[in-house]
């Protein structure tokens, strides 16, 4: 199989598998499609596996009607138009509203491919939002896919955020560097270099995403300066079992890219067929610790509904504890007793 334009409909489908799919329409009419060729060309390797289950419909979508479309609150969170200020020092600036490849587990499904682009108005009214909010010390740009936007309206929203002295960080938030790769050009990373500090948070879930392509771009960014750390969302099919889990994090640590998070999945309307339960979670972090460096270990994370915001989930380390000592499981399951300094039993 092999395809050289985005799919976006069930006719794109039914020609990339060669078989009738019209049964898909209904998904997509309330959730759209789009995967870009490069990520076809991915799938077309694996026609059922991990990349294939992201971004291709399941009917499962339609069987949903329980999860929330926004399970976070963000537009309760949302003073203009596309941030969403959750936390008091920094703000999500979603600068766009679309993606080159549509994840069917996007918390943002509520939106994403059925809006217009984000507009010059919508970013200079977000822009105008952090000038006034002198408690904004950071700002994380996502979306969407931050670099859907054309280079120079990426590179003036930096230009203004840069110009902001209570602005001390820019995040981006991104897939591109392992599902389009060819977006992110040299001239375009060495012109990003001039609003340090930037720090690039890629999203992706498996270690077959970590291709030779997205490799090049990494070390790119990575020779430019970038602190890379990367995002993973837990997914049942995907990615849900600790060997897949440990292959992905050894992967990342390699090319400089800090395993930072791995998120539980939001309850989000037409996603609870990727939903695992937490046990899953706590067990993978579990098996990371130990086997692999500490840098190369993730926090596991769970977003609170309604606007919470994220707490870290860890493992129960602790056995038993008196006013002396306390009892701790290793990584290996073995037993070990810490004492307080100058406590006797």
């Amino acid at each position: 199989m092999a395809s050289r334009k985005s799919l976006t409909g069930t006719e794109d489908l039914a020609d990339f598998y060669n078989s009738s799919l019209s049964t898909y329409q209904p998904v997509i009419d309330k959730y759209p499609m789009r995967i870009h060729p490069f990520v076809s060309g991915l799938i077309s390797h694996d026609p059922d596996g991990p990349i294939a289950r992201q971004f291709i419909p399941d009917m499962q979508e339609l069987s949903d009607e329980l999860g929330s479309d926004d399970p976070l609150a963000e537009n309760r969170q949302s003073p203009v138009k596309q941030i969403v200020h959750r936390y008091p020092d920094r703000v999500v600036f979603m600068v766009s509203n679309t993606c080159p490849s549509f994840c069917r587990f996007c918390m943002r499904k509520r939106f994403v491919g059925k809006q217009p682009q984000v507009t010059q108005s919508d970013i200079q009214d977000g822009l105008a939002y952090i000038a006034r909010t002198p408690q904004i010390h950071e700002v994380i740009l996502s979306g969407g896919e931050p670099f859907m936007q054309s280079n120079a309206c990426l590179l003036d929203t930096m230009a203004q955020l840069k110009q902001m002295t209570h602005v001390n960080v820019i995040r981006i938030h991104t897939r591109v560097p392992f599902l389009m790769p060819e977006r992110l050009t040299a001239d375009l990373i060495e012109k990003l270099r001039k609003y340090h500090p930037v720090y690039i948070n890629v999203h992706v879930n498996h270690a077959s995403e970590i291709t030779p392509d997205a490799c090049r771009m990494i070390t790119q960014m990575a020779d430019a300066g970038f602190p890379l750390g990367s995002q993973t969302v837990l997914l049942k099919g995907v990615n849900d079992c600790p060997e897949t889990m440990l292959e992905l994090m050894k992967a990342l640590l390699p090319l400089r890219i800090r395993p930072y998070y791995i998120h539980h999945l939001d309850d989000t309307q037409g996603t609870r067929h990727f939903q695992t339960d937490i046990e899953t979670g706590l067990n993978i972090m579990k098996c990371l610790r130990g086997q692999i460096s500490g840098m190369a270990v993730p926090q596991f994370m769970i977003d609170l509904p309604n606007g919470g915001g994220k707490i870290p989930m860890l493992p129960d380390y602790v056995k038993a504890r008196t006013p002396v000592s306390w009892l701790f499981w290793n990584y290996a399951g073995k037993l070990f007793e810490w004492k307080r300094p100058g406590k006797k039993k």
